[in-house]
């Protein structure tokens, strides 16, 4: 008698749990077909900022999810990523790109086939009010077009003429000589002895940057594993 209600217990038991467990798959389910429908479409897509990372990147809630999202098209100078300086007219992109996406409605909109970068973050353009957050940055000299993996693309074309406007008035990263390159930023931020920063020039070309301080920290936080165990 006691196997018998043993035995009931425990099928009673698998089917509460599949019982509450469904639900869950479903809503797992309807929430990926929504991230990938999203992805594939050409609208404007409504978020709520979470964090600005640096000049190029946000972090975002989409969906109800919290993402990463790196600005298709355009490079800024680095200030977090720990191989590399703190490059010069880093500070000045993550000051203006912070006041450029507190100071309106955020959208985001995808291009077919460019969604994510091998790091698994968003790839996307990034609007305020309608206005497009990077080809103001490309414009007002604090970035340059790069990163043109897989065209064609949408704005490329205009984040060209944004970034020719900004080379033609030498303004902010144009302004010094042989700072921006092919491959990225040619120069640091240097303490001098008097306490003043100044312009330490680079021997070569700069690893190229996931930008992926937070995401290190957060793997190192959720999986519990060492630092060097999961740096990019």
């Amino acid at each position: 008698m006691r196997k018998r209600t043993s035995g009931m217990a425990m099928i009673a038991a698998s089917t509460c749990i599949a019982f509450y467990s469904l639900p869950l798959q479903k809503e797992e389910i309807a929430q990926k077909k929504t991230m990938q429908v999203t992805e594939n479409q050409g609208s404007k897509i409504p978020i709520m900022l979470i964090d600005i990372i640096d000049g190029d990147t946000i972090k975002v809630q989409v969906n109800r999810k919290i993402e990463t999202v790196r600005y298709l098209l355009i490079d800024t100078p680095e200030s977090k990523n720990r191989k590399t300086c703190v490059q010069l007219y880093a500070k000045e992109a993550f000051l203006r790109n912070s006041e450029l996406v507190k100071s309106g409605k955020l959208t985001l909109e995808f291009e077919p086939g460019n969604t994510r970068d091998s790091y698994g973050r968003m790839l996307a353009y990034v609007f305020v009010d309608g206005k497009s957050v990077q080809g103001t940055l490309l414009k007002e000299g604090y970035a340059r077009v790069a990163y043109i993996m897989n065209p064609p693309y949408k704005y490329l074309e205009p984040f060209r003429k944004d970034e020719n406007s900004a080379k033609r008035d030498k303004t902010n990263i144009w302004s010094r000589q042989d700072f921006v390159k092919s491959w990225g930023f040619n120069g640091c931020l240097g303490v001098q002895r008097d306490g003043s920063h100044g312009h330490v020039r680079q021997k070569g070309p700069l690893e190229p940057s996931p930008d992926n301080y937070q995401i290190t920290i957060s793997l190192i936080y959720k999986e519990n594993v060492q630092i060097q165990s999961c740096s990019i």
